[in-house]
């Protein structure tokens, strides 16, 4: 995938226009070719034309919600892991652990900067882009196959978000170690900042939540982190 930022197109979908203009303004001054929509409708009827490499989404738009939009992306077999940041006045624990189950890769609550923004953005990317060359990893019912971005409960697929899939990744190659919560913020957000907040552990919720069965594997360590308990089937 090509590393020049005037490559990567990125939509936004948000129906107050002088945010919609202020976004689109800052990414594209940041090298990024960015189209906004004020409006569902001409969102999808320019998804139909061409696919974006990330999507920037408000919640609360006229024709249908936010959340609606990113069901229907990850629904989509075309779109399923189409990297998505969702933008919204909301920011309840409930709000945000609710659009991070339905798929979202990341969130940030309004009213908020471009620096955050940008950098956000460039985190999400990064992360879509990693290749996977790690070797498969198997405990218990829970079976991960990287190179095709794949996860199994026993022997059934479970649809994770690229920051749910990097932190079981990172707890399976840990083979049962403890990860700080520093670690985890830093390799999966790339951001060192801001690691008091509940982010990490709305993610290691609705990770354990997806995997069913091989949730219980997900161990908090108080005080520390997280590790994956490691069984054989």
């Amino acid at each position: 995938m090509s590393t020049d930022r005037g490559d990567r197109m990125i939509y936004i979908l948000e129906d107050d226009d002088s945010i919609r203009k202020l976004v689109v303004y800052a990414l594209e001054s940041q090298g990024y070719t960015a189209a906004g929509f004020g409006t569902p409708s001409e969102f999808w009827d320019a998804m139909k034309q061409s696919a974006p490499e990330l999507v920037l989404l408000d919640i609360m738009l006229p024709q249908e919600d936010g959340l609606s939009v990113l069901s229907k992306l990850r629904k989509s077999e075309q779109t399923a892991h189409l990297p998505v940041i969702m933008l919204t006045a909301k920011n309840t624990e409930y709000d945000r652990a609710y659009g991070l189950d339905l798929g979202a890769d990341d969130y940030i609550s309004k009213p908020f900067g471009m620096l955050e923004l940008t950098a956000r953005v460039r985190a999400v990317l990064r992360r879509a882009e990693r290749p996977n060359t790690a070797p498969e990893y198997r405990t218990g019912c829970l079976h991960m196959i990287p190179d095709r971005r794949e996860v199994l409960v026993d022997g059934s697929p479970v649809q994770l978000t690229f920051k749910e899939f990097e932190l079981l990744r990172l707890l399976l190659e840990a083979k049962g170690r403890v990860l700080t919560r520093e670690i985890l913020m830093d390799r999966v957000w790339d951001l060192a900042a801001d690691r008091e907040n509940r982010t990490l552990d709305v993610h290691i919720r609705t990770l354990r939540a997806k995997l069913g069965s091989a949730g219980s594997l997900v161990e908090t360590v108080r005080g520390v982190g997280y590790r994956l308990r490691e069984e054989t089937k």
